[in-house]
């Protein structure tokens, strides 16, 4: 293993050589309240750049409903970069 990798997998190098940022948040602890302010604010602030695209996600792999196991086990496994999708009929 080389210095700059953790020994639970994660390799800080590239992220350091970059000078990026890692951040990470989770709205468990708040309010119900709060989560749907949120979640109004994306709809408001974010949508619009998604709508014009402007901004796009990064996905890294589509799955049909029926392939939701092998979507989990990709989640998993941590390799992927980007987004998940499961895909309905809809």
């Amino acid at each position: 293993r080389s210095p700059s990798e953790r020994a639970d997998g994660a390799r800080c190098r590239p992220i350091m050589m970059k000078r990026l940022t890692v951040t990470g948040s989770t709205l468990r602890p708040r309010t119900v309240a709060q989560k749907a302010e949120i979640a109004h604010a994306l709809q408001r602030e974010v949508w619009p750049w998604l709508e014009a695209g402007s901004i796009r996600p990064v996905i890294h792999a589509r799955f049909g409903l029926e392939q939701a196991r092998e979507a989990h086990e990709l989640m998993e496994s941590s390799v992927h970069q980007g987004k998940i999708m499961l895909v309905t009929g809809r």
